[in-house]
């Protein structure tokens, strides 16, 4: 049962920081969208957080990182779909947000092969009435959630803002290519500054089932075997989620701007002459996938079975972030080495699962 009930903004600031209006964050009850307004709220910061709640994962765990939330008096929940255009604008005259951080989406590469229409609706349809909220609502930043597997196809690494990304290789990955696109025709008609935010393999405590990490630990614990597809070969720029937190804080305090060297004769894909951006959020350091598994085995203590299988329709080989726009423009650095975010992964889950 969810515990939390109302909006967000109705206790009396006692600090500065308080008395600024609340961020939205849409997805609260997801991994990066939970872990984000943690970080905000422990700031003092006042945040407005929506999800859906839907199924397409265990709703007790989104249950339970929202538990996390309740104690702030700064926190304020609402339970609403993305494909509410009335109750979002509602939502966005009652609150008078200046920053949006929207990481609501359907997410899962391979869900989208059985069922294309949920990324319809909400990555494509939701993410318009998020544009159409901003704009209407006087936003002064928006940053919403893209994806590394906007890349698909390209095989040049590290993977660049900078490189053309027009060759996706699943549905998902098309309606996140497509988010960025819609954003840019909206800074650029409006001028309103939008950030997008390319994430890559995020994981760590409260992390989603439904990943590698997850799927491998409860696997390994329960004396299953694991699958590891493309016989072992696949290589990811795995992040630990304080990480991502951290780069996404500081593109928050910087919005979009013009880019004046921008040229339509050269266009930069990532940049541009509306007050547009895009930005990799990685660690910068791709990993093999049987070297992960080796360090979830070692904090596990138990060795896992394995079976080798083909490379997945709509999956990548490898990916590497290049982040040096973001550590440019942010002086964002990855802190957390991947020994020590699986060693903190594994924690959690035990005390989480009572194991």
């Amino acid at each position: 049962m969810i515990l939390i009930t109302g909006s967000g903004g109705t206790a009396r600031p006692r600090c500065p920081v308080m008395s600024l209006p609340p961020v939205l964050i849409t997805g609260v009850a997801g991994f990066i969208g939970n872990a984000l307004a943690l970080r905000y709220l422990e700031a003092g910061r006042r945040v407005v957080g929506l999800d859906n709640l839907n199924a397409y994962y265990d709703v007790g765990l989104k249950e339970a990182r929202l538990r996390r939330l309740q104690p702030f008096e700064g926190f304020g929940f609402e339970l609403l779909d993305l494909t509410d255009g009335p109750g979002l604008d509602a939502l966005f005259r009652r609150q008078g947000f200046h920053t949006v951080i929207h990481l609501a989406a359907q997410a899962g590469v391979r869900h989208s092969l059985t069922n294309p229409h949920a990324y319809a609706s909400s990555n494509l349809v939701g993410f318009l009435n998020i544009l159409e909220a901003c704009r209407h609502g006087g936003i002064e930043h928006l940053l919403y959630a893209s994806s590394s597997s906007v890349y698909g196809a390209v095989t040049a690494m590290p993977f660049s803002i900078h490189q053309n990304v027009d060759h996706p290789v699943s549905l998902y990955a098309a309606t996140k290519k497509a988010n960025e696109l819609m954003a840019h025709s909206y800074s650029h008609l409006y001028r309103l500054p939008t950030t997008g935010l390319r994430f890559f393999t995020v994981y760590g405590p409260w992390g989603r089932p439904d990943m590698a990490m997850s799927l491998f630990t409860r696997a390994i614990l329960a004396g299953e075997p694991i699958r590891v597809f493309n016989e072992g070969r696949m290589r990811r720029d795995f992040t630990y989620i304080d990480d991502i937190v951290a780069g996404i804080v500081a593109l928050a305090e910087k919005p979009a701007a013009p880019n004046p060297a921008w040229s339509g004769a050269e266009p930069d894909p990532g940049t541009s002459a509306a007050p547009y951006r895009v930005y990799n959020i990685g660690n910068n350091e791709p990993v093999e996938l049987m070297r992960m598994i080796a360090l979830l085995e070692d904090s596990l203590g138990r060795k896992a079975e394995t079976i080798l299988l083909p490379m997945q329709p709509g999956d990548v080989p490898a990916t590497y972030a290049d982040i040096d726009d973001l550590a440019r423009d942010t002086g964002f650095r990855p802190a957390t080495p991947l020994t020590l975010g699986i060693e903190r992964f594994v924690a959690w889950y035990r005390t989480y699962h009572g194991l």
